[in-house]
């Protein structure tokens, strides 16, 4: 028997859906035996890509307002084409990372090789090489502050970049296994000759 709650059943039910697929083992009552999770493998979630991401979803607005803040200082002081850059590569390093805390929150859970690659291809293809220009180029003006926030962040990236490729090697070494598994059962339940 449930407890009375104030949420409406439907609302209820849908959240019960929604937590059940991002928290595997729902052990709740009103989960149900329909929701019941049997793993037919090992899971193969990273749990240190998982820690990085989940401090780097709170050390990313921390970054966003201090380079935020840089930014703003020495925006007067830098010629115009760096004050095109800057900005351009705040926004670019803005929205690309929301969108890559997303595909490797996804990725890593629930397992699925294609967002976990995603998250890999714009570490390595937009965060890092941008990032690598806001610490190394010697014409714009480095305040300490903003050093110490790229280096941090730099660190992230790199450690999340080694245990997402790891993760993903794991995974494909297991969904290739599945695979052939797969048709190697299904090569046995082929159709039998005639006459046999």
């Amino acid at each position: 028997m449930a407890a009375h709650t104030p949420l409406h059943p439907n609302l209820r039910w849908g959240l019960v859906a929604f937590s059940s697929s991002l928290f595997i083992n729902n052990k709740t009552r009103d989960s149900g035996a329909a929701h019941t999770y049997h793993p037919a493998h090992e899971v193969l979630a990273s749990l240190p890509l998982q820690m990085m991401l989940y401090f780097n979803v709170y050390y990313f607005p921390v970054w966003c307002l201090a380079e935020g803040m840089m930014l703003q200082l020495k925006y007067h002081l830098l010629p115009q084409h760096y004050q095109f850059l800057l900005v351009t590569a705040f926004l670019i390093l803005s929205l690309a990372e929301g969108s890559r805390l997303y595909l490797g929150y996804v990725g890593n859970l629930q397992e699925k090789v294609p967002e976990l690659a995603g998250f890999l291809l714009l570490s390595f293809l937009i965060q890092l090489p941008l990032l690598l220009f806001l610490l190394t180029d010697s014409h714009i003006i480095r305040l300490p502050l903003e050093m110490t926030v790229h280096s941090l962040f730099l660190a992230f990236l790199l450690a999340e970049i080694v245990a997402a490729f790891l993760a993903l090697k794991t995974m494909t070494k297991q969904l290739a296994a599945q695979f052939y598994l797969w048709q190697f059962k299904e090569g046995n339940q082929g159709p039998q000759p005639c006459g046999m």
